[in-house]
């Protein structure tokens, strides 16, 4: 009887593994490398609860780990190594620690490309937040909040769409210089950016138009990618790019067929891989070269860096001498 007990008991634990579509060999592997401090309940093993266990590091965390519990500590550092094995999670909460910006190592969470779920209580004296190549869906309410300092965002690599992005959401980043939306999944331009935003990154979305008038709210925009997108030039205001602060335009690989209007003080341009068939001097030196003040540095046509590889154009330049160049 005993026996059959045993047989019985070992049946039910290989079922409800297998429930989890988890093979036993690593099922095994799971329950034994569990960390002392740390608690693996036997029909949820993918799951790690290391939560109010007063600890002050993070333990080696199991490689076949989904769920990691380590809310309500003293962990002040946010170890790579401690995680290292822990290429599948899912599912992170560091809340309720004594995490600092300097507690944060690089590159902690780039091997976990499967991590939809963090929460974590950011330092308010955090500089740069780096949260490439994950699952993100969705940005919490209020989560940047007392986040004064914060002036890189990283968010490229994401599964983030329209409604991700938004005002509300971003609400808190009062000093954000640079944010990075690219590979996404957006299909219109982000609202409700920081006012503040130097450099916006965009590319690799599905974005097909831009509203007339967008950059009215970001004045200190310089640095614009949007390369690998879907944007049309039916979609492109006539003149929603010509903005004084922009000195760096990337729109290669889209499906433009018009050269857009530019400022005189835009430096880098990229058209390349596009549907363009015909460029006029005057698209892109926006001021004449004969009506130029030399007393008035601002007038002078600043472009140094242009491409147009890749687009339908079979003739020279309309409106340029033979002898201009560009470089």
């Amino acid at each position: 009887m005993a026996h059959l007990t045993s047989l019985l008991c070992i049946l039910c634990l290989v079922g409800s593994v297998i429930g989890q579509d988890m093979p036993y060999e690593e099922y095994m592997a799971q329950i034994q490398a569990c960390p002392k401090e740390c608690h693996c309940p036997r029909n949820f093993p993918r799951a790690v609860y290391c939560d109010n266990k007063g600890l002050k590091t993070i333990p080696q965390i199991p490689t076949h780990t989904w769920y990691l519990y380590l809310q309500n500590n003293l962990i002040e550092v946010l170890s790579a190594d401690a995680l290292r094995n822990a290429t599948q999670l899912r599912w992170l909460t560091l809340n309720r620690n004594k995490i600092t910006s300097e507690g944060v190592e690089d590159g902690v969470l780039n091997a976990m490309s499967h991590l939809a779920h963090l929460a974590i209580a950011l330092p308010a004296s955090l500089e740069h937040l780096r949260l490439s190549r994950n699952r993100i869906s969705k940005i919490p309410a209020g989560v940047f909040i007392g986040l004064d300092k914060l002036s890189l965002l990283d968010l490229q690599g994401n599964k983030l769409m329209d409604d991700a992005v938004t005002e509300v959401s971003l609400k808190g980043l009062t000093n954000l210089v640079q944010i990075n939306l690219a590979k996404n999944q957006l299909t219109s331009m982000p609202l409700g950016l920081p006012p503040t935003t130097t450099q916006l990154f965009l590319d690799g979305n599905n974005i097909e138009k831009i509203p007339a008038g967008y950059f009215k709210g970001l004045p200190k925009v310089a640095f614009l990618r949007l390369n690998h997108n879907k944007l049309e030039s039916s979609g492109v205001p006539n003149d929603v790019f010509n903005v004084s602060s922009i000195l760096d335009l990337q729109l290669s690989h889209n499906q433009l067929t018009e050269v857009p209007v530019i400022s005189s003080g835009l430096e880098h341009l990229l058209l390349d891989h596009n549907k363009i068939k015909s460029v006029s001097g005057s698209n892109i030196c926006p001021v004449s070269i004969d009506t130029v003040d030399d007393s008035i540095n601002e007038s002078v046509p600043r472009l140094r860096y242009l491409r147009l590889d890749g687009n339908e154009i079979n003739h020279q330049f309309r409106g340029m001498s033979s002898s201009a160049s560009v470089s």
